[in-house]
């Protein structure tokens, strides 16, 4: 089974296309997380709504607003599958991402694998090209730039063992992925593009000032880096980081 673990806060014009692009996955094995993390919309109502039709869709709720890496957190201690992977409540799979990414996996024997994806604005309109990930990523590449999307990330915990999100407010899924290379080594990439990255317009990929400072803090206070070469990683990143939104 697919634990797919969902944040959702806020998210309701755009969390029934979500949990629909699970539905309409040709695996059919998984159950989706859904940590509703306060909202003070309809996305509980939403929510409630779709899993009492589908009994593969479970959620919980948050009493207080806790955070993406609190809310993912909560998800991944109650998730019972094999693999693990995320999707936050205002994104999409493309309907082969699950199958895909477990062949894929099973094929080379891989325990952690990543998908290229599309990047779309609120209305699905393309608002840059398909960003493809490279074919393979270990801890020191990653330190230099960020290929894995949240939405993208699959992962056999049977084999790495449960990580959890560090607690800060962005960019908690970076050092969730630099946890697990530092165990197992590399990650791999699957070049077609299996989701939609929904890019809105207060997010934090249109703020690239306050995303660096979070990668700051990464590198810091998470992965505890002396502040020499993590300016020299702050250099690099910040210079792929152009370049991914260039194109």
């Amino acid at each position: 089974m697919v634990s797919i673990i969902t944040a959702a806060y806020n998210c309701a014009p755009y969390i029934q296309q979500t949990i629909r692009s699970v539905q309409s996955q040709t695996y059919e094995n998984w159950e989706m997380i859904i940590v509703d993390d306060s909202s003070t919309d309809d996305t509980l109502e939403f929510v409630k709504a779709e899993a009492e039709k589908d009994n593969r869709i479970k959620y919980l709720v948050n009493e207080r607003n806790l955070g993406a890496a609190k809310s993912r957190n909560r998800g991944i201690e109650m998730a019972r599958g094999k693999y693990l992977t995320f999707l936050d409540g205002d994104d999409l799979w493309l309907p082969g991402f699950i199958s895909t990414s477990l062949i894929y996996m099973k094929r080379h024997d891989y325990s952690f694998v990543f998908s290229s994806y599309r990047r779309k604005d609120e209305e699905l309109n393309p608002l840059y090209e398909d960003f493809i990930v490279p074919a393979r990523v270990n801890y020191n590449s990653l330190l230099k730039t960020c290929p894995i999307s949240c939405l993208t990330a699959f992962i056999d915990i049977e084999r790495t063992g449960k990580f959890f999100m560090p607690d800060i407010p962005k960019r908690q899924d970076y050092g969730l992925w630099l946890s697990i290379l530092k165990k197992i080594g590399n990650a791999y990439g699957i070049q077609e593009p299996l989701a939609v990255y929904r890019i809105r317009k207060n997010s934090l990929s249109r703020n690239k000032y306050k995303a660096m400072l979070y990668v700051w803090k990464v590198y810091r206070d998470v992965e505890k880096i002396n502040i020499f070469y993590s300016s020299y990683l702050m250099v690099n990143y910040v210079i792929n980081g152009m370049i991914k939104y260039a194109r």
